[in-house]
């Protein structure tokens, strides 16, 4: 393969439910990349607080992070209406915040072909990547993607209290003093609302490609 030595740190940021991560993984598996998502990391924190309802949070926090085997939370149904609301509010925490962000930036300096996703990856965590993507879709299309998801977990939940959560959540995650989500000035921006999957793949492969040959 020509680009066997090639440098290749990927970095994907955007709202809630906008394709970061379907666009993240896609490319990943087409170029090899390691792949992480920081959103799964806040969602199985929760999960551990939820769980273990330690009295020192952070301390116990620090410690399963320190051990973590991210694969491992693959096996682990992160994606219920639960998680997803006490994930949203510990992202706002400033402490947590650095665990996970020592997490993540192990991560990016053990693997030099990776792809990260979330809120602030490319202000925070790989301000220095091959090539960011900044990732957008209309609210419309984003609920009816969280509301599929949801459902799976509770068949009664509205269409319009999902468009609401969403939302709500967006303004907190471009609103909260501790890395707030923001365009990094070199991000390509991808509108997912108007994509479907190959179609996003296609168009992120071309700027990859364009990175690969420089």
């Amino acid at each position: 393969m020509k680009y066997k030595n090639k440098i290749l740190q990927i970095s994907c940021d955007g709202g809630a439910a906008t394709g970061k991560s379907t666009g993240g993984k896609m490319i990943s598996k087409k170029y090899s990349l390691k792949f992480l998502s920081s959103g799964l990391l806040y969602r199985y924190a929760g999960y551990l607080l939820i769980k273990n309802k330690p009295k020192k949070k952070f301390n116990f926090l620090r410690k399963k992070f320190e051990k973590l085997n991210y694969e491992k939370l693959k096996k682990i149904d992160l994606h219920t209406p639960e998680i997803s609301e006490i994930s949203a509010k510990i992202a706002k925490i400033n402490m947590i915040r650095k665990i996970l962000k020592k997490y993540q930036l192990t991560f990016a300096n053990k693997y030099k072909k990776c792809c990260i996703e979330g809120r602030d990856i490319s202000t925070k965590i790989l301000p220095k990547s091959n090539l960011k993507f900044f990732f957008i879709c209309n609210l419309e299309k984003a609920a009816s993607r969280r509301f599929k998801e949801l459902r799976k977990h509770t068949p009664n939940i509205k269409l319009k209290d999902v468009k609401k959560a969403l939302r709500i959540r967006n303004i907190s995650d471009t609103k909260r003093k501790n890395s707030p989500l923001l365009k990094h000035r070199d991000s390509v921006v991808i509108d997912t609302g108007k994509l479907s999957k190959q179609a996003m793949l296609i168009k992120m492969s071309k700027y990859v490609e364009k990175v690969l040959i420089k």
